[in-house]
């Protein structure tokens, strides 16, 4: 069985300071390739930097909505720059989260709108963190699908919707991403999400260091290797095999973010 972390922060601190043996467990528990997720400069830098390093690490690079408030031109050209990385994979994560609102609401739209810009003329998929604002984030992306005509893949990472608005994203030929949040017994919702999306929509992560999933929730630290624990979760929610599950989710991961 081989899975893939299509979501994880390996650069943060809580990680990075053990990296390898993180990797060695990660391994050893069956998910054997990740894509580390930039979310400022400083993190988009290690992100790639850690993709050169390690053997089937890459690495995607964007600017949180927490830090729109401090983007500059600069900004937008260095992640242009590092996104042309044969090792980055893919944009983001980006979008808009407007439950903190750590960065004004029409600063976290322009800098969602430049990151869209970079991954269409790049030709790379999208990684969207969108938090209580999915109405903003759709007119969002299809006025600019209107505008431009395509994307080459758009990804609702830790998706925190309805089924409705699953249904929207679905329809739009995007795909969604699932956390160890499903796992939680409060997470009805989002296991009700889960058993409507089909494989070939569907991928896996753990956003780590965050959001340990069940039975380990109540781990300090998430990482890799604790994500076999979702996937088993989610195969059995969906009535299939694990090791057909994991098949059917790396096959999509791979062909998503265009994996060797």
């Amino acid at each position: 069985m081989e899975l893939i972390d299509t979501h994880c922060h390996l650069t943060f601190e809580q990680l990075a300071g053990d990296i390898e043996n993180v990797l060695a467990r990660s391994r050893a528990a069956g998910v054997t390739e990740w894509i580390t997720i930039g979310t400022d400069s400083q993190h988009n830098r290690k992100a790639v930097e850690m993709a050169e390093k390690f053997e089937n690490v890459y690495a995607a690079v964007g600017i949180h909505p927490h830090d729109a408030k401090d983007v500059t031109g600069r900004t937008i050209d260095e992640l242009k720059e590092l996104a042309g990385n044969e090792k980055v994979v893919a944009v983001g994560e980006t979008g808009l989260d407007f439950h903190y609102n750590f960065s004004e609401q029409p600063a976290q739209k322009r800098i969602f709108a430049a990151q869209l810009q970079i991954a269409h003329e790049l030709n790379l998929p999208i990684i969207v963190h969108c938090r209580e604002a999915f109405v903003e984030t759709m007119e969002i992306l299809g006025q600019f699908l209107r505008l431009q005509g395509r994307l080459k893949g758009v990804v609702f990472h830790c998706f925190s919707g309805n089924t409705e608005q699953a249904r929207i994203v679905l329809d739009y030929g995007f795909h969604i991403s699932f956390t160890g949040v499903v796992t939680f017994k409060n997470a009805e919702t989002t296991r009700e999400v889960a058993k409507m999306v089909p494989v070939e929509r569907l991928m896996l992560e753990t956003d780590c260091p965050y959001m340990s999933p069940e039975p380990v929730r109540k781990q300090k630290v998430n990482e890799p290797a604790l994500m076999i624990h979702t996937a088993e979760f989610l195969a059995k929610l969906k009535g299939m095999d694990l090791d057909n599950f994991a098949d059917a989710v790396t096959a999509t991961s791979k062909a998503f973010f265009g994996l060797p």
